[in-house]
């Protein structure tokens, strides 16, 4: 075999198929020409696609360690009843402190207004006493004093 002659495939020789090297390795350059770009990017996509795989476990592995984590912290959790229980007496206890402040700022409001009511009053009677007691004292005095001179 000499440096010209390229190596056949079996299935060229058996067709008989009497084409020149150089047309072939044409064809073959050709081909690979047209196809490498696509074989290429598909090499790389398959690659990048790997990675993503390999984060993707990584990711997924560790939201398995958390959510074991969770799970035993719920598996775990301190018995909240007695503190309920004592959330609610203290509940009860400030109802009931606030219901005697409201019955008492009732009260205080009644007695204000009651106070109010009665200051109202008391200054017209005494305005009023104050007003007919210099008419009728001195004519008083003057009909009493003539009557008795």
């Amino acid at each position: 075999m000499d440096d010209t002659e390229s190596t056949t495939t079996s299935a060229d020789e058996n067709t008989g198929n009497l084409c020149d090297n150089p047309t072939r390795d044409t064809l073959a350059e050709g081909l690979l020409g047209l196809l490498k770009p696509t074989v290429d990017q598909l090499d790389d996509r398959v690659r990048a696609t790997r990675i993503s795989q390999l984060e993707l476990r990584q990711q997924i592995e560790s939201l398995n360690e958390e959510l074991t984590k969770v799970r035993e912290a719920l598996n775990n959790h301190p018995d909240l009843d007695p503190y309920v229980k004592k959330l609610i007496a203290c509940k009860h206890k400030v109802t009931v402190v606030l219901n005697v402040l409201q019955a008492s700022q009732d009260r205080l409001n009644e007695i204000r207004r009651m106070i109010n009511k009665e200051k109202s009053v008391r200054p017209t009677i005494v305005t009023n006493e104050q007003l007919q007691e210099p008419e009728q004292g001195p004519s008083k005095i003057v009909s009493e004093q003539g009557s008795i001179n």
